[in-house]
């Protein structure tokens, strides 16, 4: 980052702990190249033009520069009866070069919020590897006292209102702000989060190229609390049973063979899930199976699933051992399961190998 970008970020930080946010709004979004208007926005309109909107329904600010140069910014947005606040993290490149490569959605499980799944997946550092966007919107309480996405209800997996509506409309905003193509536009989570990426997909048609489902549930089996309960404890019913999604999307799983809250048997079903309509249109799919044996580290089973023309179309890591957290994450955290893969940057070469772009474009 230049001396002046540095400059013109530490005197908006000082002008936001004054309470000058309408300033120091201005001096990011310069900085940044943002295509809109610089406004602060508060209660959904524009403190300079009432008509005017942003990335965020209600608030937008800066809370601190990365020490890699990246920004961290937080957010709430309105979609409808609905809202959420958000952490939005943007790498050093998109203050240089003026572009992203893509946008990663990153939805938290239970009992966890924005900023600490961040630090749980470490997906900030990889954004900096890789100069994509990571947004990490967070469940309000007031929809779920433990924090949780409400995957399991069928008012919240409609594509015109409830929470699938409100995250897709969120990450849309985003996209749009930051010239996202869409076909990298990507939706990944842990447990409900999982769930919940995985519901974006199927309803949100077309919006997503790829989900990262980590320990996560099939999508539609459940209708309430207790119906969810079930479906984490026991899994399907009968695989047979499962219904498809709309259309074919691909999607990386990753799960633990030791999980004591989500069944591994998910994890098959979230597959035929996604590979079904495929399947069942006559499509002959290639399943390979590696085993991994890392000197440290746990063992894990990686199946990989391939059109007739060698297309990667999904994986499944089973991981041996594993339990209930997020593979490679920080130790320091709860949740994570730091012995397994890396299963953050796994999804990112998954998504990008799905996607036929490379890491480094």
């Amino acid at each position: 980052m230049s001396e002046t970008l540095k400059m013109l970020f530490a005197e908006a930080m000082r002008l936001s702990r004054d309470g000058r946010c309408t300033e120091a709004t201005a001096l990011i979004q310069r900085g940044l190249h943002l295509a809109r208007p610089p406004a602060y926005v508060a209660h959904g309109r524009s403190a300079r033009n009432p008509a005017h909107r942003t990335i965020a329904g209600d608030f937008e600010f800066v809370e601190d520069v990365a020490p890699s140069g990246g920004f961290i910014i937080h957010g709430r947005y309105s979609h409808g009866r609905d809202a959420c606040d958000y952490r939005l993290y943007l790498p050093p490149s998109c203050s240089t070069s003026g572009r992203a490569r893509a946008l990663i959605v990153m939805l938290h499980g239970c009992q966890q919020d924005a900023t600490v799944f961040a630090r749980l997946t470490r997906m900030d550092h990889l954004a900096d590897e890789g100069g994509f966007i990571v947004l990490y919107p967070s469940q309000a309480r007031a929809a779920n006292a433990t924090g949780c996405w409400n995957w399991f209800l069928p008012e919240h997996r409609q594509p015109d209102h409830g929470e699938a509506s409100l995250l897709a409309a969120l990450a849309g905003e985003v996209a749009q702000r930051y010239a996202i193509h869409p076909k990298r536009c990507y939706a990944a989570g842990l447990s409900a989060g999982a769930a919940m990426a995985l519901t974006l997909a199927a309803v949100q048609t077309g919006r997503f190229a790829a989900v990262g489902v980590h320990s996560g549930l099939p999508h539609g089996l459940a209708h309430d609390q207790m119906s969810a309960l079930a479906l984490m404890r026991q899994g399907p019913a009968a695989m047979g049973d499962i219904p498809v999604l709309p259309v074919a999307i691909p999607v990386i799983v990753f799960q633990g063979d030791a999980d004591g809250r989500v069944n591994p048997r998910n994890a098959e079903a979230i597959i035929h899930q996604a590979l079904g309509d495929l399947a069942g249109g006559g499509v002959q799919l290639r399943a390979d199976t590696q085993d991994t044996h890392p000197e440290k580290g746990a063992a894990c089973s990686v199946t990989s699933y391939r059109d007739p023309q060698g297309q990667l179309l999904a994986e499944l890591w089973l991981v041996r051992g594993g339990g209930h957290g997020w593979f490679g994450g920080d130790p320091q955290m709860a949740f994570a399961e730091p012995q397994g893969p890396d299963a953050s940057r796994e999804m990112l070469r998954f998504f990008f190998a799905v996607s036929g772009i490379h890491h480094d474009e």
